[in-house]
């Protein structure tokens, strides 16, 4: 038997983060999956030591906040796996169910159709980035990291996947220009590209 902490994958650390940013924690408001294959993203999250049940609601862990702050690596705070003969539950060798999952979680990279793009909660730091990004001068990510208190790369995952993913908003971004010693200049502006109209 050999133990190791089982990795992070890119959905569940964005799954965490827009729990952390936009539902107080909470994981099962922003699962849009069915029946099993909620049950075997939960279990999955549960198992990595990233969500835990109190007062019956799936919440982040303290080891999970840690990671999306960036104070703490993922093998530094997740409890080790134990590679042992234990028989899994049926829903891990369900492939139908697998099926289900990777659908769903293709289903969330694309678009609705005809369907208005979702928006976060009024006054959440989701929004306050993106009244940042719709400003005319744009923002840097020091100064949404100062607004927010979120680290750089927080923010940026905020782009990727809130943002351009979950959204569909187009950001932009493009280099300030100045001689060395000029406040911001090296640094990269980001925006939200204006709609072009028909």
């Amino acid at each position: 038997m050999s133990a190791q902490t089982t990795p992070i994958t890119e959905r569940q650390l964005d799954l965490i983060t827009r729990a952390h940013c936009d539902a107080n924690g909470l994981i099962e408001p922003l699962l849009e999956l069915k029946g099993g294959a909620k049950l075997k993203m939960i279990a999955s999250l549960a198992q990595r030591g990233l969500i835990e049940q109190q007062g019956g609601q799936w919440r982040l862990t303290s080891a999970a906040i840690a990671i999306i702050k960036g104070e703490a690596q993922p093998e530094d705070v997740l409890p080790p796996t134990v590679a042992t003969s234990v028989a899994t539950p049926p829903l891990a060798d369900d492939p139908e169910l697998e099926a289900a999952v990777a659908a769903a979680e293709a289903s969330w990279q694309q678009d609705q159709p005809g369907a208005a793009p979702k928006r976060g909660r009024e006054h959440s730091k989701q929004e306050l980035v993106i009244e940042m990004l719709k400003r005319p001068e744009g923002a840097t990510i020091a100064q949404i990291c100062e607004a927010t208190g979120w680290q750089a790369h927080t923010v940026r995952g905020t782009f990727a996947g809130a943002l351009k993913k979950k959204l569909g908003l187009t950001i932009v971004s493009e280099k300030i220009e100045g001689p060395a010693g000029t406040p911001g200049a090296g640094q990269r502006l980001y925006r939200i590209a204006e709609e072009a109209t028909a």
